[in-house]
């Protein structure tokens, strides 16, 4: 294994990591566990190309640890993981099945450690096809037994956040959604309704619609509420100076490039809504769905409960960045299991 990876992996704070190369597909497979603390560990696979094999690991590095955080905060009974296929391209067809079939083989190899659900660049289809080789697998669609998409409630989980955050009212807020595919679409059709002034942008034109920005002008546009809903990695040391929003307040994973920006976003005196916290609707779908046995209107109730979960950490911020509450929270959760198993 090259120093990359073994850097990569010495400098992170998670349990285990397992990597298969599949020379067939010239693909990378990480699946990252970052804590069991509260179960075994459970995340989405995404899919993506990347420009080196140890970009792939270190998202999937990163990501587990959001997802650690999101179980916790939503008090769900499972630890945090992440599944990463490095692909030379997006698969379609029979060779996208054989991929997934391979890495269902994979997953299933780890005796259940690790669950799976959909993510970036993947589909309750696609869940479909690696459960015909995995038990592990969760938000299959509801023809085949599964709970189905998560997008939807994690855009309306996004849409609670956003409409507490700015006191209840979104009439007339301006809302930039940077990324538009299946979680931001549908997060813009909700703040239109609730008479949102929405501004989308995305790399993908076919997905652009209403007012829109150059994917190159995001960061210096000025608006109300700033929501990226695409890649992580959106907030780094450059674009937190250039950033002309009150909030940022979005869907995507692991929005700061570096934890301590949310200090600096503090000191420039703009929120940051927790992204493990605002964007965990995902998490409440799929738990709720299929471990807790939830109904629409328990799952709706929950949903709702972001966006109070949020005030109550804004509140608790005592002058700092309500990153800080947000994480002391977590650390209660886990802390608790553990006594627990003691």
């Amino acid at each position: 294994m090259g120093s990359a990876f073994q850097e990569l992996i010495e400098g992170w704070d998670g349990e285990q990591v397992a990597v298969r190369y599949d020379a067939d597909l010239a693909t990378w497979m990480f699946i990252a566990v970052h804590s069991t603390r509260l179960g075994s560990a459970g995340g989405g696979t995404r899919m993506r190309v990347y420009a080196r094999p140890e970009d792939g690991l270190a998202d999937a590095l990163n990501l587990s640890g959001a997802m650690t955080r999101k179980f916790a905060v939503c008090d769900v009974p499972r630890g945090g993981g992440k599944g990463v296929l490095a692909v030379p391209r997006l698969f379609d067809g029979e060779e996208r099945i054989e991929l997934l079939h391979r890495y269902g083989d994979f997953i299933s190899s780890l005796g259940g450690l690790f669950t799976t659900a959909p993510d970036m660049n993947t589909s309750e289809r696609d869940m479909d096809v690696i459960a015909e080789r995995c038990e592990y697998v969760v938000c299959r669609s509801a023809s085949n037994g599964g709970s189905g998409s998560t997008a939807p409630a994690t855009a309306r989980g996004v849409f609670y956040g956003i409409r507490a955050s700015v006191g209840g009212d979104l009439q007339g807020v301006r809302v930039l959604i940077q990324g538009v595919g299946a979680v931001g679409a549908i997060l813009a059709r909700e703040l239109e309704a609730a008479g949102a002034e929405v501004v989308v942008s995305d790399v993908d034109p076919s997905r652009v619609f209403g007012q829109a920005v150059d994917p190159a002008d995001v960061i210096g546009t000025e608006c109300d509420v700033f929501a990226p809903c695409a890649a992580g990695g959106v907030i780094d040391s450059d674009t937190v100076e250039r950033l002309r929003c009150r909030m940022i307040a979005g869907a995507a994973n692991n929005q700061l490039a570096d934890p301590a920006l949310a200090d600096r976003l503090h000191e420039r005196g703009i929120l940051y809504a927790p992204d493990y916290i605002i964007n965990s609707g995902g998490v409440l779908h799929g738990a709720g769905r299929e471990m807790l046995g939830w109904d629409d209107a328990t799952l709706e109730l929950h949903l709702r409960g972001l966006g109070d979960l949020l005030l109550e950490l804004y509140a608790a911020s005592d002058g700092r960045s309500p990153v800080h509450a947000a994480e002391a929270l977590v650390a209660r959760r886990l802390a608790g299991a553990g006594e627990l198993r003691q």
